[in-house]
């Protein structure tokens, strides 16, 4: 951004803020909006001033709220910060438009590795084999309603006109509908009343795609093929969970897959029929007064036209014909009739390559007839969006836990007659068993066998998926991704259950259309996943099956590890586990693609996707990483089509320099990954001592973070925990870190930290010598260093006010503000900084910037959580917690 983004953004912000107290004056009247101003002003007097009188008239004037007046204050302040959002993304898209001028754009790549002797050559050649793909999840942290992104979305677009308009009377106009918007965002209901199903996600996750992505990114290739000289192979793609990752949710089902593929073939399609019909209006050139290739004319039919009319314009009798082969592969698909139907008869389109290939046939006769013009344009990138997306439009993975394959497999073998007790047999004998059962084409199901119901519903699952391979494409669904991977038997279960459907066929060599993927996530795995890997790919028939595709994807999880061990030992452990599993997957000539499965905030690996690149292992992406996108950052990325391009840009970026810069110096010299790892023991052995070690410690978390409220918000439609239990092992991480940033302690992202820097035996010397020269030691100190300036201790104390048993609220939150304050010290120690952010004051001011406005929902939250607790669960205090998680969460941005 710019150097004067603060400034710009206060200016937006008091815009926006005049207009909303505007509606808020003209709408609820002028004493509500007094009174509102008034806690506003005295907020940001307390944070610009402090001293004890400051804090005490923010006290006074928060305590002196009604019920009805608190829970209406939150929604005002809420909306204040969502329109902050609003401000902050208004500047990056303006700076965004000179985005040739960005170290993370392109062009800025191309100009970095210019200056390290790597041509473009070089870069087209990475790009031939390259894959880059963001995969939207709908794991819960995003607490906006889609109503909600809407509004957002409006006022974000008259805010952008409003940078172009043209003379007072234009923009006259322009206020007043901003004036209009914003008083529909103020009445707009912030929550959901309703538990989101399912349905809703892939609804929701449907219309990110059709709002950006199938917009952008044809655009964004037709810029890179300026910048490359040459058109590169579609290389980035998307992918989606939502539908097919059942990982503890038990509403995904074999009929909820089929519909997520059935809406994302919707949203493609009718964007094609929509081009096409577009291009049937703009084509209408004769044939009389131009060549037309023999290609076009064959596809050119007269019977395309009924009328007789356009005989002699074979661009658009082609067209028609299309069309109406188009529409019917609609109503094939999607399984409804097409919005606009034709009234040609006409077969469907086999497979999006069909189409794609009359669409190449207009395009070398345009450009045989007219020369480069049409090179580029409306066809050209219609084309390159049925490359990227074809008729499923992303990817859908599979995701189940390890545990109910086993089970499954287990129900399998005792309704055969091949194994009694599978569970009883160790980790060799079931390999062996299950190596033998894959080596022949004897299924184990049977039409009249009695299963289990999770052997049903599985199964079930597994047919969907072959009916989904055969009716949309390959690509629908390449992986099947296996949860809590420890052993070489998690893997091989998959594949016995995906031979029952046909999706693996034994035979030399044996044949899968979709993969088997570990997802190591907890510590432990990633430290054995160097070893279950090797034995793994040494299996014969593993071996045969990846000679083909030449390629094996890992996963590796960043949100359990973290939970597991601590912040800094889940970053280091990833990091040496990519290390290890590059040498792993070469040394059997395969090539390495790790999917990292990152959440939004730093407790889950967020944090800037670009630095998190450059500070990958030297030869870990090789231009091939897939990345999930989860929560709220969904939203914040993808939900303006300019930030969309940004994003995806700024990734590309990221994966063209970690794949082609030369190496700085390596993490194994100097004595840096001996270091690392007595720093990351030293983190763990702090960390753990808190969370798994400390008497009662579960107690205090669910009493001192708004967890159980958490539970109630209808964000999500997988439960909060895997089992139902009050227990740290068994919550999922996305709830544990959005607890944690809700009461601004914020201790997955950094607790460890200062005991293992000040205290772990490695000098402070070396520390300052990874910072100043290892690019995956600045993000870590970075990310934490951004963590540390939204956390506020003195809020996270009120928190702990909540526990009833004091002495252990005493103990325990002083270990937690103990190590704060070390860490604080050993991070400014390190960056030689006077304050945390000091040489970055423009995130420095974003984030102050919002302080005023988040810590008074804190306030207020602990007082509605309070009341709750007492007993008073009436509506009103339900709505106004709610409303409170939410107004945080938008001023946090990257809170869960």
């Amino acid at each position: 951004m710019q150097a004067n983004l603060p400034d710009q953004l206060r200016s937006s912000v008091r815009h926006l803020g005049r207009v909303l107290g505007d509606v808020i004056r003209t709408s609820d009247g002028p004493q509500v909006f007094r009174q509102i101003e008034d806690i506003r002003r005295a907020s940001v007097n307390f944070h610009r001033r402090g001293g004890a009188e400051a804090e005490r008239a923010l006290a006074d004037r928060l305590g002196a709220l009604s019920l009805a007046e608190t829970v209406r204050f939150v929604h005002s302040f809420a909306c204040f910060l969502q329109i902050t959002n609003i401000a902050e993304d208004h500047i990056q898209r303006r700076a965004g438009r000179v985005r040739d001028l960005r170290p993370d754009s392109m062009a800025g790549a191309l100009r970095d590795l210019a200056a390290h002797d790597v041509d473009l050559h070089a870069v087209r050649t990475l790009l031939d084999g390259a894959l880059i793909a963001p995969v939207l999840t709908a794991h819960p942290s995003e607490v906006r309603r889609k109503s909600v992104l809407d509004r957002q979305g409006a006022v974000a677009g008259l805010l952008d006109a409003l940078d172009h308009g043209r003379g007072q009377a234009d923009r006259t106009r322009l206020e007043s509908e901003l004036f209009r918007e914003m008083s529909i965002f103020w009445r707009t209901r912030q929550l959901r009343t309703v538990k989101i199903a399912v349905a809703d996600e892939i609804w929701n996750t449907v219309s990110f795609f059709e709002r950006s992505f199938l917009e952008e990114l044809p655009k964004l290739y037709a810029h890179w093929t300026r910048l490359l000289g040459a058109p590169p192979k579609s290389f980035l793609k998307v992918g989606s969970w939502v539908g097919g990752d059942r990982d503890g949710n038990p509403f995904v089902t074999a009929d909820v897959m089929r519909q997520a593929l059935a809406q994302q073939s919707r949203a493609a399609l009718l964007l094609y029929m929509e081009r096409l019909d577009a291009l049937g209006a703009d084509l209408s050139i004769s044939q009389d007064l131009a060549e037309c290739t023999p290609e076009l004319l064959a596809l050119a039919s007269p019977d395309n036209d009924p009328s007789g009319q356009r005989v002699d314009e074979p661009y658009r009798l082609a067209i028609r014909g299309m069309y109406a082969r188009l529409t019917q592969t609609y109503a094939q698909l999607v399984r409804e009739t097409a919005p606009r139907p034709s009234r040609l008869a006409a077969e469907p389109y086999a497979s999006p390559d069909e189409f794609k290939a009359d669409l190449g046939v207009l395009q070398h006769s345009l450009v045989d007839s007219y020369g480069p013009a049409f090179v580029e344009g409306p066809l050209a990138d219609l084309i390159r969006a049925v490359d990227v997306f074809g008729f499923h439009l992303a990817s859908l993975d599979m995701r189940q836990n390890s545990a109910v394959h086993a089970r499954v497999v287990a129900d399998l073998l005792k309704g055969a007659g091949v194994e009694a007790d599978y569970d009883a047999l160790d980790e060799a004998d079931k390999c062996a068993l299950l190596e033998h059962e894959l080596g022949h084409g004897r299924l184990l199901t049977s039409p009249f066998a009695a299963y289990a119901e999770e052997t049903a519903k599985e199964l079930a699952i597994l047919k969907a998926a072959a009916e989904i391979k055969a009716l949309y494409g390959p690509d629908a669904i390449r992986v099947y991704i296996v949860s809590n991977t420890t052993t070489v038997s998690d893997l091989l279960e998959v594949y016995l259950l995906l031979k029952e459907v046909g999706l693996f066929v034994p035979g030399e060599p044996p044949r899968a259309d979709i993969f088997a993927e570990p997802l190591f996530e907890t510590i432990g795995d990633l430290r054995a996943a160097r070893e279950t890997m090797s034995a793994y790919l040494a299996i014969p028939v593993i071996s045969k099956l990846l000679k083909a595709p030449g390629l094996q994807e890992v996963m590796i999880g960043y949100s359990d590890s973290n939970k597991d061990g601590s912040y800094l030992t889940s970053t280091w452990e990833l990091h040496k586990t990519s290390r290890a599993l590059v040498e792993v997957v070469h040394a059997e000539g395969l090539r390495l693609q790790l999917f990292h499965g990152r959440g939004g905030a730093v407790g889950r690996g967020g944090g800037p996707a670009f630095e998190a690149l450059l500070g990958q292992p030297h030869g870990t992406v090789g231009g091939r990483v897939r990345i999930t996108e989860q929560g709220e950052v969904i939203s914040n990325k993808y939900a303006d089509p300019e930030l969309t391009r940004q994003s995806l840009e700024t990734l590309t970026a990221g994966v063209v320099l970690a794949s082609l810069r030369p190496p700085v110096q390596s993490e194994t010299d100097a004595g840096r990954g001996e270091a690392m790892d007595v720093l990351s023991e030293a983190s763990m052995r702090a960390y753990r001592s808190l969370v798994y070690e400390t008497p009662g410690f579960a107690d205090y978390f669910f009493a001192a973070t708004p967890i159980s409220e958490i539970a109630d918000l209808n964000i999500g439609s997988r439960p909060t925990s895997r089992q139902p239990s009050r227990t740290v092992e068994q919550l999922r991480a996305i709830p544990w870190v959005l607890s944690w940033s809700q009461s601004r302690a914020m201790v997955p992202g950094w607790y460890g930290f200062g005991s293992a820097a000040l205290d772990g035996g490695v000098e402070m010397a070396q520390l300052k010598e990874f910072y100043a020269q290892w690019p995956f030691f600045q993000t870590v100190i970075a990310n934490m260093e951004m963590v540390l300036a939204k956390a506020d201790l003195a809020i996270a104390e009120r928190y702990a006010g909540l526990v009833e048993d004091r002495a252990l609220a005493g103990r325990i939150f002083g270990e937690i503000k103990t190590e704060w304050e070390r860490t604080c010290e050993a991070i400014l120690a390190i960056t030689g900084q006077p304050h945390l952010l000091a040489a970055n004051p423009d995130l420095a001011g974003v984030i102050q910037s919002r302080l005023p406005y988040i810590d008074p929902l804190n306030h207020l939250q602990i007082e509605l959580i309070q009341r709750r607790r007492r007993g008073d669960d009436g509506e009103e205090v339900r709505n106004g917690i709610h409303l409170t998680i939410n107004g945080i969460a938008a001023g946090l941005r990257n809170s869960g």
